[in-house]
């Protein structure tokens, strides 16, 4: 992998994560409006939903600090 692929990467990379801490948040709102409505079954996978995309995140995090590690 070349400089600049590895530069891309690691843009993607950290936009990768906060676009799903957007995503994540905006599932915990409708997880409680779902919840509001009385629709508990649809509240529940929507905050698994949730937690997938922060162990999306978490990968992602782990990724980002191993292409740190091998530019080192």
């Amino acid at each position: 992998m070349d400089k600049t692929e590895m530069e891309k990467l690691k843009i993607l990379l950290v936009h990768w994560v906060e676009h799903d801490k957007e995503h994540g948040e905006e599932f915990r709102e409708w997880a409680e409006k779902a919840s509001a409505l009385g629709k508990t079954e649809v509240q529940k996978n929507v905050l698994d939903a949730a937690r997938y995309m922060d162990k999306a995140s978490e990968a992602l995090l782990i990724a980002l600090g191993e292409l740190n590690k091998s530019e080192s």
